[in-house]
């Protein structure tokens, strides 16, 4: 089966942004795709945007934030289509505060939701892949997971803790014909990014060697193909989408 033809995925954040780009993507190839996310009307939209290029997507209000929520989404999807072959961790926060002044609250929420939830994910599909011995496992990380950032270190911590459980769990599952990569995003047109300062915007596109921003369509062709038959080969990896801001 090439590419992703006939595979179910299953995408957090899935409402807007990366998330919604991952699953158009992904289903314009092919695969049935259960939408996740918390809100219920911007996902019926991404649904309904699906179906209209003849694609096939699903609903499942999910805050990956709340482990009930999770078990009982992955539940849902699973009873919908049979099975789960693609998970795409991508749903994610930010509370941005210099270390000194950071909130208990807005470092736990940060991890709950960046972290952790990808975490109970994991264990919630990881069965069935287990049983069918086949499986793709994609995060959504970050260039700041890998190089920091003032005034994130929620956020930074999250995301390299990312890759750490990206390249824990990859070991893990290999026999099994599982792959589980990471995809690390620079600088991209987002509404997350949109928040951050123009000063530091600007200094981050003076620093890419390809001289523009990203977009959300660069990030999830990189998904596609990490989800794909054709990427069997890669495990463990963290595939930079950065525009060459970070190298090697």
């Amino acid at each position: 089966m090439p590419g992703v033809e006939g595979r179910v995925a299953l995408v957090t954040g899935a409402s807007q942004g990366i998330g919604k780009a991952c699953a158009t993507a992904l289903a314009a190839a092919g695969a049935k795709v259960a939408l996740c996310a918390r809100n219920q009307e911007k996902l019926e939209n991404v649904a309904a945007e699906i179906a209209s290029s003849g694609g096939e997507a699903s609903v499942f209000k999910m805050d990956v934030a709340n482990e009930e929520e999770i078990k009982s989404g992955v539940k849902a999807a699973m009873a919908h289509y049979g099975k789960l072959d693609i998970l795409v961790n991508n749903a994610g926060i930010t509370r941005d505060q210099l270390v000194m002044r950071l909130k208990r609250s807005d470092w736990d929420e940060v991890i709950a939701t960046n972290l952790t939830g990808p975490f109970l994910l994991i264990q919630a599909v990881i069965g069935s892949m287990l049983r069918q011995r086949w499986g793709r496992i994609i995060n959504i990380t970050s260039i700041f997971g890998q190089i920091g950032q003032a005034g994130q270190a929620n956020y930074a911590s999250s995301k390299a803790g990312l890759i750490g459980l990206t390249m824990a769990v990859a070991r893990e599952v290999a026999s099994r014909s599982i792959t589980v990569n990471a995809v690390a995003p620079g600088l991209i047109e987002t509404a997350m990014t949109s928040d951050l300062p123009e000063e530091l915007k600007a200094t981050m596109l003076k620093n890419v060697p390809l001289g523009r921003s990203g977009t959300d369509l660069d990030v999830a062709n990189a998904v596609k193909f990490l989800a794909s038959e054709e990427a069997g080969y890669i495990t463990g990896e963290v595939l930079k989408v950065n525009g060459g801001i970070l190298m090697g």
